[in-house]
């Protein structure tokens, strides 16, 4: 193993973990990508680092630049850790009712909270950001949901990854958030192979869990459409909170310590398994479990916990 010359050298190649016992089909096997051991804590770093020096590379960032970012959580800490090393100032509209964990972070690597309305989630945080943008035009907005460089993250590295580790997939299972990761990673194992199958984890209408979005509730990013999303996915499933924080606890009988939105993930594979014949599943854990401690996720009432997340955004 080589010295990296800074922290950022470490985002990515992060291991790929055969969680098979869990399967519901002995046919079918699922592997699971553990995007928590990244310097951030989650896969955000990924396209936190691709937009910083994709912005870099055309100009518009400068040495000493203001950068401003909506965020419920992961994509926020990222950036923040990158514009920490870079040099830069972030702030980030963040909703007042994200977990402790998420704003301690945040304040942690030096970013500055604004603060939009808790009841509006992220979709208010990325409405406030916008006009802020706009009332603000020496300040940079990367605009995560909008910008190519977020998928070509993972099309570039995450995708090659995964391949790399396990050209046996026959499925690639993620939740559907900024559409980022299953617009490049399928992309790319498209092009590899064009009978793998892309599917998608979505919550209920209305209903939120952690880091995941319905298309269905009115928001939907702009790299999505852009990138012919709709004609990638092969299938998008529907798993609750409950589901997701269910399977969340079920990942620790194989050592798996997750945030939340890895247990929606693994819903989604598990319905995979239970409807193919026989193949490979690869799941993207997108962070690990330490943000979510205070959810009482490991060890409250299942149910209880259910109902403090729809208070609490956990993302």
């Amino acid at each position: 193993m080589t010295v990296a010359k800074n922290i950022l050298e470490t985002i990515g190649n992060t291991p790929l973990v055969d969680i098979s016992s869990l399967s519901p089909n002995p046919q079918v096997k699922i592997l699971i990508k553990l995007e928590g051991v990244n310097p951030g804590g989650s896969i955000k770093d990924r396209i936190a680092l691709s937009l910083i020096e994709d912005a870099e590379r055309t100009g518009r960032i400068t040495p000493g630049a203001t950068l401003i970012e909506p965020s419920s959580g992961n994509t926020g800490i990222g950036m923040a850790l990158v514009c920490r090393v870079r040099g830069y100032t972030l702030k980030v509209v963040l909703p007042q009712n994200v977990s402790i964990e998420r704003r301690q972070l945040l304040e942690v690597w030096g970013a500055q909270i604004i603060e939009s309305p808790g009841s509006e989630g992220s979709n208010g945080a990325v409405r406030m950001a916008q006009r802020l943008a706009a009332e603000n035009p020496d300040w940079v907005f990367l605009y995560q949901y909008g910008n190519d460089a977020n998928p070509r993250a993972h099309y570039e590295h995450t995708g090659p990854e995964i391949w790399r580790d396990a050209p046996e997939v026959t499925h690639f299972v993620a939740g559907l958030g900024t559409s980022g990761t299953l617009l490049g990673v399928g992309k790319y194992l498209k092009e590899k192979n064009p009978a793998v199958q892309v599917w998608a984890v979505e919550p209920p209408t209305g209903e939120m869990v952690d880091g995941l979005r319905n298309l269905d509730d009115g928001y939907i990013p702009p790299i999505f459409l852009q990138n012919g999303g709709e004609e990638l996915l092969d299938r998008k499933t529907i798993v609750g909170p409950k589901d997701s924080l269910a399977w969340t606890r079920r990942l620790i009988d194989v050592g798996v310590f997750a945030g939340i939105s890895t247990g929606a993930a693994l819903a989604g594979a598990v319905k995979a398994a239970q409807l193919i014949e026989s193949g490979t599943v690869v799941i993207v854990s997108p962070d690990g479990g330490w943000k979510y401690l205070s959810t009482g996720a490991w060890t409250d009432d299942l149910d209880e916990v259910v109902e403090r997340a729809k208070r609490i955004i956990y993302f």
